[in-house]
């Protein structure tokens, strides 16, 4: 649930500008790859995985993959979560055999939820490459794991929680910094 009265790091037309430039950058290294699919992590990761894939198929003039990651059962902290945790289905409507591969995701933090991903693609397939797409790198890590192409950077004290809000689930685009409770 959002925070009433949470800072506002990026507003809607903010998130366009920093995703129309991720699609820039994925569109210069790609221009003629063939093999490039995009892998969106539930839950915000697919909301912007499919926003980039628009804007991708515009810019590229070639459809783009694009399939869906739940990483619910890969997760190293599952065991610690209250009650029983929900389980989506993982839909990958392609062969990722020599794919190049784009995960996407809405905000970098530990490099937990990306190792989690890597474990749960690598249960479907064998991809020529994976490179990491997410809209927030945050700072923090805890696992050696960086993203090729960032959104925005910024360095968030460890009691924040930057909290992207999607329109096609939260009802307004907008990236918050909340306090963690």
């Amino acid at each position: 649930m959002p925070q009433a009265n949470a800072p506002c790091l990026l507003d809607a037309k903010q998130m366009e500008v920093h995703l129309q430039r991720l699609c820039r950058e994925i569109s210069a290294v790609f221009g003629s790859d063939a093999s490039i699919a995009l892998l969106g992590i539930r839950t915000r990761g697919l909301y912007l995985a499919e926003r980039l894939k628009a804007m991708l198929e515009s810019n590229l003039q070639k459809e783009i993959p694009l399939g869906i990651l739940d990483i619910t059962l890969y997760r190293d902290d599952l065991s610690e979560l209250a009650g029983s945790p929900i389980v989506r289905p993982t839909e990958i409507p392609f062969s990722l055999k020599d794919r190049s591969v784009i995960l996407v995701d809405d905000v970098l933090f530990t490099g937990r939820t990306i190792r989690a991903a890597l474990d749960a693609l690598l249960d479907h397939g064998r991809p020529k490459r994976v490179w990491l797409a997410v809209l927030v790198d945050r700072g923090g890590r805890e696992l050696p794991i960086q993203a090729e192409f960032v959104g925005i950077k910024m360095d968030v004290a460890m009691d924040s929680r930057v909290s992207v809000h999607m329109k096609d689930v939260d009802g307004e685009d907008a990236v918050l910094l909340e306090s963690r409770s």
